[in-house]
């Protein structure tokens, strides 16, 4: 690793250094940090942990056996393409992103970061094991679903940018990879789960598949936190390193376009799940002004012009409540852990679970 080759060799203070290029960490000191904002993103992060297992989904597997064919159709196929997402942001920012960081703040958010993408992906999993007989029908076929497969490549081809530029590191080339990577990340995170976040809400808005949608609120409130994180070093970067501010204005028009792209991705998605009809509260239309309306608040968070005609107010006001999640606190009630919850069944239970017990 580059630490181990550096170590002793980068002189600057931590607190001159640019957020990338600017020498190896080497020393994780958060005394005194440069960005006090990505350390509180850290902090909100770290607070916010959880785990799938505290969520009991019991009754989404009799709720799912009871789903028509078509309510059937829309939850499996969400659940495999938000699998291959966190799949890949489960390990690509720390891939892409911490050999070029400098800064000791900044290098624990990305690290902070991909480690909840890692808890969205054994939350899948979770459900999985709860709701469906046998999980490889999930699984097994999930590289054969042609939207899926595009949507994965799409992400992961900034990263592979970044990762295989084969220039100077640091030098101007590298910074824009590094920019573009950085917007594509702020995309993925401000938009590409909302389709499938959406679905799983209203599920929950006519009571079924209410555990599945507690999971998906706390998946929600962490990419919240991780879209913050990705918006503060966009917005950051032109006033730390003065070459972002022309990189800024070169890639204009191309982060406008990665933007475009995945709301188009996002809107053929929608026309997937709904091909074969619609569920009771939502269908393919609602969802394309949706996602343009939530594309057009990311955009102009970075000060992009938004190409879409978009309402004021959300289309689906009944969503606010589900992505509110800074207020959501992990305790043990209503639908989570199955030793609070009456009637609850634990599925664990063995032969030797009583044994020694006499009565």
């Amino acid at each position: 690793m580059r630490f181990v080759r550096t170590l002793g060799k980068n002189k600057k203070l931590h607190t001159d250094r640019t957020m990338f290029f600017d020498g190896d960490v080497e020393i994780a000191r958060y005394d005194v940090v440069k960005y006090p904002p990505i350390e509180k993103i850290t902090d909100k992060q770290l607070g916010f942990f959880w785990r799938p297992e505290e969520v009991d989904i019991l009754r989404d597997a009799n709720d799912f056996d009871n789903l028509t064919e078509q309510e059937q159709h829309i939850f499996t196929s969400n659940l495999k393409r938000q699998i291959v997402l966190d799949s890949v942001q489960g390990r690509a920012p720390n891939l892409a992103f911490l050999p070029l960081v400098s800064l000791p703040e900044l290098e624990t958010w990305i690290e902070t970061w991909s480690f909840f993408e890692t808890i969205h992906s054994r939350s899948y999993t979770h459900i999985i094991r709860n709701v469906y007989a046998d999980p490889s029908e999930v699984f097994d076929n999930i590289m054969n679903i042609k939207p899926i497969v595009e949507c994965g490549n799409d992400i992961s081809k900034y990263y592979e940018d970044l990762m295989d530029f084969d220039g100077k590191f640091g030098s101007y080339g590298h910074k824009k990879a590094l920019w573009l990577a950085l917007n594509a990340v702020n995309a993925l995170e401000g938009v590409r789960f909302y389709v499938s976040f959406a679905c799983s809400w209203a599920f929950a808005e006519l009571k079924k598949m209410e555990g599945n949608a507690k999971i998906i609120k706390f998946i929600a409130r962490d990419e919240n936190t991780h879209l913050a994180g990705t918006q503060t070093i966009i917005k950051r970067l032109p006033q730390d390193d003065p070459d972002f501010v022309k990189i800024k204005a070169e890639c204009e028009e191309q982060v406008q376009q990665i933007f475009t792209e995945v709301v188009e991705q996002e809107c053929q998605w929608a026309e997937y799940l709904f091909e074969k009809g619609s569920m009771i509260g939502l269908n393919a239309a609602l969802l394309t002004n949706y996602v343009e309306w939530i594309a057009c608040k990311r955009m102009r968070a970075l000060g992009i012009a938004c190409p879409y005609d978009v309402p004021g107010a959300n289309p689906l006001p009944w969503t606010q409540k589900w992505i509110a999640g800074g207020e959501v606190q992990v305790a043990p009630q209503e639908t989570e852990i199955s030793s609070y919850v009456v009637g609850g069944v634990k599925k664990d239970v063995s032969t030797d679970s009583f044994k020694g017990l006499s009565l």
